[in-house]
């Protein structure tokens, strides 16, 4: 709960100056592969946010993989001043809410699609079309393989879940055989 607060008053704010700077997506495309390059190592996430290790030590650490990444300078001011108030642990969380804040104001949704199979573009294309109509935005559609789900798909937008997998609906055939013992 507290990491959600703190990520929320941190987005607004670099959202606040994304949205003057008119740099909202280059900010949230930065954002974001930063973020992934810390999450993707451990080694990383802890050298950033332990406080066992010096700020100065942190502070320079944060500064070298600013420089490494080519990030913006205004990015990079912002991930210096996570280190500095010890937020950097918060950094997925803000990037997550940034993200939202961002889809917002395009009038945009991330929707995930899961299926047995690997999906033609045709199709992703369709569910696209279809999903953009249910709900009244634009979305950006990621596809997903888990062979566990038998057949059809599993499609997520938002707090929004259809469900048409084969696995889901053998277990309700397999609740409504048991009810009907």
């Amino acid at each position: 709960m507290k990491n959600a607060v703190l990520a929320k008053r941190y987005a607004k704010a670099l959202f606040a100056i994304g949205k003057e700077e008119n740099a909202l997506d280059e900010y949230a495309v930065s954002l974001s592969e930063f973020a992934a390059m810390v999450a993707g190592s451990p080694e990383l996430v802890d050298a950033l946010s332990n406080p066992l290790y010096p700020l100065d030590a942190r502070e320079g650490i944060m500064k070298e993989l600013v420089k490494a990444a080519g990030v913006s300078t205004m990015i990079g001011n912002f991930l210096r001043l996570l280190v500095q108030k010890r937020r950097a642990d918060v950094l997925t969380d803000i990037t997550e809410m940034f993200q939202v804040l961002v889809d917002q104001e395009n009038n945009t949704c991330q929707g995930v699609v899961t299926s047995a199979t690997e999906m033609s573009a045709g199709l992703q294309a369709k569910i696209q079309e279809t999903l953009e109509k249910i709900t009244g935005k634009r979305v950006t559609v990621t596809s997903k393989v888990d062979p566990s789900i038998i057949g059809g798909m599993i499609a997520k937008v938002g707090d929004l879940v259809m469900d048409g997998s084969i696995k889901t609906q053998l277990a309700v055939l397999k609740e409504s055989i048991k009810g009907s013992e």
